[in-house]
């Protein structure tokens, strides 16, 4: 059985079981009512970065029993769209087992999805999520894909693969787009590209969002897995997108000059 370990523990957050459920509990909190989600954005920086936004969306997300995580291949490494389609994940919490039935489903109503598992080993993205789904949820199953072939028909294909496959699937799954937003600009001019692409994100028109990145150069390294998970979402009957937090590196460092933007972004049904 393929088992993939962790590559950023350690570096990204604690390598250590009891720390890193003790940085979890901080960000994660207790809400009243829950929200059940087709899809969400959700950063993916070291949690001291950006863990308050991602605890945020954990926080209000209805527990899921499977999380479809998609991110950028920050590495390049292996095919261009990438799936990590059966084994086990491991992470200081333990071992998270592959959903390889709904990854065999996407895989079959894809042409440009391939197993590959060389993309995912090094790769942060991904690997940033899964503590977070297993403090909601220990049994949790997961199926992750890389993207780095941001072409408007692989992105498409993907996203109607997804939608399609979980249209008549039984399990409460929800799509996770890992997505920091400007990289290593002033804090004023990264929160007013990044609010510029968000507008777009939130009409749930992934057309203009990839016309506005492009328009201001906007560096989201993201931007692949969110058209992806935008047009899942509306296969699937998703009308509404709501901007749940925004911070950047800054708010962290006090370092303005030169920061990250971090958007926590959710699709209710």
């Amino acid at each position: 059985m393929k088992r993939r370990l962790p590559s950023v523990a350690g570096y990204f957050y604690p390598a250590r079981e009891k720390e890193l459920l003790n940085m979890l509990s901080q960000f994660i909190k207790e809400v009243p009512q829950k929200t059940p989600l087709l899809g969400c954005v959700v950063p993916h920086a070291g949690y001291i970065y950006s863990g308050k936004v991602a605890g945020l969306i954990y926080s209000i997300m209805e527990v899921p029993e499977v999380a479809i995580i998609i991110g950028p291949n920050h590495n390049g490494l292996g095919y261009p769209s990438a799936i990590y389609s059966e084994g086990v994940w491991a992470t200081p919490l333990g071992d998270v087992e592959i959903d390889s039935i709904l990854s065999r489903k996407i895989i079959n109503n894809s042409k440009y999805l391939k197993e590959d598992f060389v993309a995912h080993h090094p790769e942060h993205s991904l690997e940033v999520q899964v503590p977070f789904l297993q403090y909601l949820n220990f049994n949790i199953k997961i199926v992750p894909i890389t993207v780095v072939d941001y072409s408007y028909e692989v992105l498409k294909d993907l996203g109607y693969a997804i939608g399609k496959s979980l249209l008549d699937y039984e399990k409460n799954t929800v799509i996770i787009a890992s997505s920091d937003f400007s990289h290593y600009e002033p804090y004023e001019i990264a929160k007013q590209k990044d609010f510029y692409a968000i507008e777009a994100i939130l009409n749930l028109d992934e057309k203009e969002f990839i016309k506005r990145v492009v328009e201001k150069d906007i560096s989201i390294c993201g931007v692949g897995p969110i058209v992806i998970t935008i047009i899942a979402v509306k296969l699937l009957g998703g009308r509404k997108a709501q901007l749940v937090a925004y911070q950047t590196s800054g708010d962290i460092t006090k370092d303005i000059d030169q920061v990250v933007g971090y958007a926590g972004i959710i699709f209710p049904k």
